[in-house]
């Protein structure tokens, strides 16, 4: 099939399960019942990038062009737009803001790039300049996501440490502050403030925190089903009791 047959038999299914002859749990979902939906495939798209595996990846990639087809659809069904309008919409954006490819700018690099990319924005599309460079950080992206997005966008208007040892230093000092804390409300700040700091020290080393902690949270659930299986072998229980066993597997695990 050819990029354009694949997409209309997937329009043409939606249409159908939407239908009244069609699935009874997809006519009644909606935009706002599929939210969650949107947000799970997307991670488990970024789950199955981050593993490397195509074939995995090209089933998530399915689920979300289907999600946003079914939603786009709905839309469609009560005549606030239509699909093709959508991609219509979004193809034209693409042309409108490289004109570096389809027009006769010239650009330098991918800085300036970004900076025609804004530029546009608000001069062509007439789009409002936001209060605030970090009001174009979307408040519904996750939060480390979000602190990860908001220093990349400070550090554009050359609001950064002006190297590494400098956000080192910041750490250790968040960690301290951590430790003399005191009262709930006191600790929770320092440690979103300690976790903000190495939030950056990701960025400085040019490493995705989210695609950091998901490496630790595999590796980390790894070890531990390796330690569950051990101790069930030697018929022992997973109790605090028996911490000195479980460590003993756990460094096994390591290895």
């Amino acid at each position: 099939m050819t990029p354009e047959e694949s997409f209309k038999s997937l329009y043409d299914i939606v249409v159908k399960l939407r239908s009244p002859g069609g699935c009874k749990w997809d006519r009644e979902q909606s935009p706002s019942t599929l939210r969650g939906a949107l947000v799970e495939e997307t991670y488990e798209c970024l789950e199955a990038i981050d593993d490397n595996d195509p074939e995995h990846i090209a089933e998530e990639l399915g689920d979300l062009f289907l999600l946003a087809t079914m939603i786009s659809y709905m839309h469609e069904q009560e005549e606030k737009f239509t699909v093709a309008y959508v991609l219509s919409k979004v193809s034209e954006k693409l042309i409108r803001r490289h004109p570096h490819v389809f027009g006769n700018v010239e650009v330098k690099d991918s800085a300036e790039i970004l900076q025609n990319w804004a530029r546009i924005k608000v001069e062509e599309e007439g789009r409002k300049a936001k209060d605030s460079a970090l009001d174009e950080v979307s408040s519904a992206i996750p939060p480390m996501d979000r602190a990860y997005a908001l220093q990349k966008k400070a550090a554009k208007f050359g609001f950064d440490w002006p190297s590494m040892e400098g956000v080192i230093e910041k750490i250790k000092e968040e960690l301290n502050e951590v430790c003399t804390a005191s009262g709930d409300a006191a600790v929770e700040e320092e440690l979103g403030d300690l976790l903000f700091s190495v939030i950056n020290l990701c960025r400085f080393l040019k490493k995705d925190p989210s695609v950091a902690l998901r490496r630790t949270n595999s590796k980390f659930t790894e070890r531990f089903k390796y330690v569950e299986t051990k101790m069930k072998e030697t018929n022992q229980e997973m109790i605090k009791e028996n911490i000195d066993i479980m460590d003993k597997y756990w460094n096994e695990a390591k290895k």
